[in-house]
């Protein structure tokens, strides 16, 4: 019976968790590969529960995977192309040593390709999946697209992202699915609603960057390997359902086309083909749905009277989304060179406006700055010498707070020099309770139909009518201190002595209703807190105390802008009074 006994860390969770050491050897991988077939299947290291029991009594630190994750690696196909990659460099470097010239040419001809088609198809069964997990692949293609040309990265990767993200903004173009905007310091974020997914990425800014040094290019790499192929998946079938070209046409040549010509230099080192992409980016000049859309009334049914409060938000919902869409139809916009051209053109296409730049800085421009057709010029420049009249002169925050606050807000606001208002961020909803800045009140003000403009008026006003009656009261307050000064002489001169005592007339006190039931409420409460189990008492107080300091913090920030208004209103009339003098 003894012999039967299992020995010690072989059941349990011991045996379900393998090291990377043990796992790389079981594969007879390097570290390198492991990790590379790691992030193209998407198997991430564990940790376990009882780490001690797993590691077989040790407390040293190790990465440890699950066993089935590493069985489900062992017949993997990608694995037998990374063994005969190493082949074909160990031949190339063989033939190289030996100055083998036609050697070389042959085995460069051979060289092993694979491709991550399975993959997708295995991780992602079906599109919606894909579309769920295309956030991060969105976000990657658009920051390897901004990587100058160094050793760091392949060329051919960067002009691939470039593309691919570029095919992906078209589509949300040609849809009308961009929701919000919002400037950060990390970059431009993006919300769409694709086919019911909401798809958030962001965009660096276009400047010019250095590689920083502590980050692993490699695994970047093998990411950006992964997610380029999502996306071309992703945008094959977006494009599809929009009836639209794949890949859309440069020029009247396809992509396909261009690269059947010119397979080896094919947006390797053609700058024109990285202009015109950059004007695809900028215009959906030549991407056009070839079928128009159905215009057929959709079928009411009446909803069920417990859902209808909800079915009823819903429409409205979808009815604001609608009137979003068309946000900037009828409206032509003309960029300034100093603004970002890409994003603004993008955003302006995507509500339905028309956009065009100088035809000197960038190939697409379809009209000119002197058209007398263009509603809003769109500059960063402290003022301007030919201002044409019939048309707007803002800075670009206008178009990025009109985006989020789903209206035209007013353009007097952001004339060239004004001092902006604050940008605020789209994707933080307020609930009760929560500060609401007095810029987000105003536009909620807006969005209802209000106008806060006038009220503002009124309070300035108030507050000038407020600064001449404090001013009569520091003459009155003047006039009272004298009077009070001759009373007291008096007062000492004739020795007068006023009695301490007061007599005043008692006062019936009425009972208050409303203030005793209150009363007996919170008595009932204190009494059901009392009658609490341990348990339910410790999580009602985590509540309460999440609920204080929600409170404290929405007063904090109202107790601090209430000082910066006031300050404000100090430094005005400071100036208001230097004037008059």
């Amino acid at each position: 019976m003894g012999g039967l006994e299992k020995k010690k860390y072989e059941r349990g969770s011991a045996t379900n968790y393998i090291t990377r050491n043990k796992a790389r050897k079981k594969l007879q991988l390097s570290l390198a590969d492991f990790r590379r077939l790691c992030i193209l299947k998407g198997i991430y290291p564990h940790e376990p529960k009882h780490k001690k029991k797993v590691n077989k009594g040790s407390t040293a630190p190790r990465t440890f995977y699950l066993l089935k994750d590493i069985r489900f690696l062992l017949h993997e196909p990608i694995v037998t192309k990374f063994r005969d990659y190493k082949v074909f460099v160990r031949r190339l470097r063989k033939a190289y040593g030996k100055h083998e010239w036609d050697s070389v040419d042959r085995i460069r001809d051979n060289k092993p390709t694979y491709k991550l088609d399975h993959i997708i198809k295995e991780r992602y069964p079906t599109f919606i999946d894909a579309l769920r997990d295309v956030d991060d692949a969105l976000s990657m293609c658009c920051l390897f697209s901004t990587f100058p040309r160094t050793g760091k990265c392949h060329v051919q990767t960067i002009q691939l992202c470039r593309r691919l993200s570029v095919e992906l903004l078209n589509y949300v173009i040609a849809s009308r699915s961009l929701r919000k905007v919002f400037l950060s310091i990390k970059g431009i974020y993006y919300q769409a609603d694709i086919l019911g997914q909401t798809v958030t990425w962001v965009t660096p800014y276009t400047f010019s960057h250095n590689h920083p040094t502590d980050v692993d290019y490699r695994v970047m790499a093998t990411f950006t390997e992964f997610y380029t192929t999502l996306l071309g998946f992703v945008n094959f079938r977006l494009y599809q359902i929009l009836n639209l070209q794949y890949p859309p046409k440069l020029d009247s040549h396809s992509e396909v086309e261009l690269k059947a010509e010119e397979e080896d230099r094919y947006a390797l080192e053609s700058e024109a083909y990285m202009e015109k992409l950059a004007a695809l980016s900028a215009s959906l000049s030549r991407v056009v749905p070839s079928q128009p859309e159905d215009e057929s009334e959709v079928d009411v049914f009446p909803a069920d009277p417990e859902s209808a409060g909800q079915e009823e938000e819903r429409q409205k919902q979808l009815q604001e989304e609608e009137k979003q869409k068309s946000l900037f139809v009828d409206l032509k916009f003309f960029l300034n060179r100093e603004v970002p051209r890409e994003a603004l053109a993008f955003i302006v296409r995507s509500f339905g406006g028309e956009v065009s730049w100088d035809s000197s800085l960038c190939i697409g421009a379809t009209y000119d700055a002197s058209d007398p057709s263009i509603t809003h010029h769109i500059m960063d420049r402290p003022s301007i010498q030919n201002q044409i009249i019939n048309r707007y002169y803002v800075q670009p925050q206008w178009v990025f707070d009109s985006v989020n606050g789903r209206l035209r807000l007013p353009v007097a606001d952001y004339f060239p020099g004004v001092l902006l208002p604050p940008h605020l961020s789209p994707f933080i909803q307020e609930k009760d309770g929560d500060y609401i800045p007095p810029e987000k009140q105003r536009l909620l003000a807006l969005q209802r139909g209000e106008r806060p403009e006038e009220q503002e008026e009124e309070e300035e006003e108030e507050d000038d009518d407020e600064e001449e009656e404090e001013d009569d009261d520091e003459d009155d307050d003047e006039d009272n201190e004298e009077d009070k000064k001759l009373k007291d002489m008096e007062e000492k001169k004739f020795g007068e002595k006023k009695p301490s005592v007061k007599v005043t007339a008692g006062t019936v006190k009425v009972e208050d209703r409303a203030r005793a039931a209150e009363q007996e409420k919170n008595e009932e409460k204190r009494l059901a807190i009392m009658m609490m189990k341990k348990r339910e008492k410790y999580l009602y107080n985590k509540i309460m105390f999440g609920k204080k300091r929600k409170v404290r913090e929405a007063n904090k920030l109202t107790m601090k802008r209430k000082a910066h208004d006031e300050a404000a209103k100090a430094e005005k009339k400071k100036t208001k009074k230097s004037k008059k003098e």
